[in-house]
């Protein structure tokens, strides 16, 4: 009897925390991960700047991320760091943690999203807000699609110039890319952004938009990051809302907003369908009661079942700390993107 009573508590407690009336079982589930120490190394004596976005090559072994350009440890520089250099920001890193591909050189002022599609076409977002614009540069406010030898292909956007129309962006986020060669752009960054998502063809052409700054089921604050499962339904990174919202590729809702996920900067989908959510942000200020780290489910239901706490975080910073970004390996490793830190930290599974 009492095995059974103690079995009824777990289901209803487990219901509640998926409901969003508690999100205690968000927190307090085991971490199947343990990091892999000084895995990424860069060459030539390169120190590790901010790390952006990182993603998978379609072999599902190399990491693709964004590393903006030089370490600098002024704060104030924190949002252009690449505007003043000519390092390579766009780098892949083989299984072995070995950069093997950089470049975008000087085309960036803050490279920030980034996607592989299925041809290996890496896209690129540079979310330089207008005012770390310098005066007349034709950078930022651009989604770039590389070859995956680093030739540009396409831009999509108007360099240096911001705006709400189909062919402007406003600090473009992020970026994902559809089995069927579609384009979706978070765009954007900032609190006062356009806050909508915008599909383009795989020919560049404008299809649609959709959404607004507000509270209500498709408006955003903050987009931060977007994916696409195997079922081909959007998600968005609602980071400024403390939610996951989830569309059909015509910018219809799907469901109410996941808030179990914490406060998302950064999604992936493993070829499983499992979901990964980068929380860098949670703290004692923007979302009080949670924690930072890496939240991982089932992407059908919605059900967390392993989390991976920031082992340094603390809820009383509120600058933003650990994964900002995530991807996730064939064989279930997970890699972040930490800009504060700026870290591209490997985390490998160890239990089942």
């Amino acid at each position: 009897m009492r095995n059974a009573r103690r079995i009824i508590i777990a289901v209803v407690l487990a219901f509640v925390g998926l409901s969003g009336r508690s999100h205690t079982l968000a927190q307090v589930l085991p971490n199947p991960y343990r990091i892999a120490e000084g895995w990424a190394q860069l060459p030539n004596g390169r120190p590790m700047g901010a790390v952006g976005k990182v993603a998978m090559d379609p072999d599902g072994r190399h990491v693709w991320a964004v590393v903006r350009c030089e370490r600098l440890e002024d704060p104030a520089r924190f949002g252009d760091e690449c505007r003043d250099s000519k390092t390579d920001p766009i780098l892949q890193f083989s299984p072995e943690g070995k950069v093997v591909k950089s470049f975008g050189g000087g085309l960036f002022i803050w490279p920030h999203g980034l996607a592989v599609d299925q041809q290996g076409n890496v896209w690129v977002t540079d979310a330089v807000a207008a005012n770390r614009t310098p005066k007349g540069d034709k950078r930022g406010q651009v989604v770039v699609k590389f070859s995956p030898e680093g030739k540009v292909l396409m831009t999509l956007g108007t360099p240096g110039q911001e705006g709400s129309g189909p062919d402007h962006f406003t600090s473009p986020s992020d970026v994902a890319v559809s089995a069927s060669g579609d384009v979706f752009i978070a765009d954007g960054h900032g609190e006062t952004g356009n806050n909508r998502i915008v599909k383009f063809s795989s020919a560049g052409k404008f299809v649609t938009a959709w959404g607004k700054a507000g509270w209500a089921p498709g408006e955003f604050h903050s987009i931060h990051a977007i994916a696409i499962d195997t079922r081909g339904r959007v998600f968005v990174g609602d980071r400024g809302n403390n939610r996951i919202q989830i569309f059909d590729q015509d910018g219809k809702s799907l469901t109410t907003p996941w808030t179990q996920f914490g406060k998302p900067s950064g999604i992936a989908f493993d070829s499983k369908d499992q979901i990964y959510v980068a929380d860098s942000e949670s703290d004692d200020i923007q979302n009080p009661g949670w924690e930072e780290g890496i939240r991982i489910g089932d992407g059908k239901s919605g059900w967390i079942n392993a989390f991976i706490l920031f082992p340094w975080g603390d809820p009383r910073q509120t600058a933003g700390n650990g994964a900002e970004f995530v991807a996730v390996d064939r064989d279930g490793n997970i890699y972040g993107g930490e800009p504060a830190p700026k870290r591209l930290q490997k985390y490998v599974r160890v239990r089942p």
